[in-house]
């Protein structure tokens, strides 16, 4: 199993606990340059009320989080903790492990958030250069803006979204040579694992 593999393991894991609280089940993590793990988040507009909080949104949120305050590697030792369903984000502290990634901590608040210290000029807390998501099914326009907007490097996908994907199938927006940037797409990683723990959710609700 190789190292995408293996991350879309702990993105299909944020999606099954999506699914848990009636949120489509669809996962994403962020990892870094090094392969650390940044953040790892689930789609919570059911859970939270908010219609910006697909999975991939949350994420890259909580991972500029990490990087603005600064980040140490700590063990990799495979773990499979909860998250905090209050929010429906797994921060790099306690996000699920899988075996060989790295996770990235910082210093939280009282509140357990990790604070916005802005970052610094040449490289701001909220440009994720050299980053890559991970998601288990194809980005929306809105996803794929934010992950233009947060100047990733890379994007691994699991299922294809033929009705709303904006990375290659609808519309391939990440890869426009009219924009300002471009990100390399990686598809296909787990797809048959994604697409039938959509079409699973789906069937229940029919």
């Amino acid at each position: 199993m190789n190292r995408w593999d293996q991350l879309m393991g702990l993105a299909l894991s944020e999606a099954r606990r999506a699914g848990s609280h009636g949120d489509v089940p669809v996962g994403a993590v962020v990892v870094d340059q090094n392969g650390t793990l940044l953040a790892a988040a689930r789609n919570e507009r059911e859970l939270t009320g908010d219609p910006t909080a697909h999975a991939e949104v949350v994420a890259l949120r909580a991972a500029a989080r990490v990087l603005s305050a600064g980040t140490t590697t700590v063990n990799d030792a495979a773990q499979e903790n909860g998250s905090n369903l209050e929010t429906g984000t797994t921060m790099a502290s306690d996000a699920p492990q899988a075996s060989g990634v790295q996770r990235a901590s910082g210093t939280t608040t009282a509140a357990g958030h990790l604070p916005l210290l802005g970052g610094t000029q040449s490289n701001p807390a909220w440009r994720l250069s050299g980053c890559t998501v991970i998601v288990t099914l194809e980005p929306c326009l809105m996803c794929a803006g934010a992950l233009l907007a947060a100047r990733v490097d890379r994007l691994v996908l699991g299922a294809w979204d033929a009705k709303a994907g904006a990375c290659g199938s609808v519309w391939d927006v990440v890869r426009d040579a009219q924009g300002l940037h471009q990100i390399e797409v990686i598809p296909g990683v787990r797809a048959a694992e994604s697409a039938a723990l959509l079409a699973e959710f789906f069937a229940e609700r029919r």
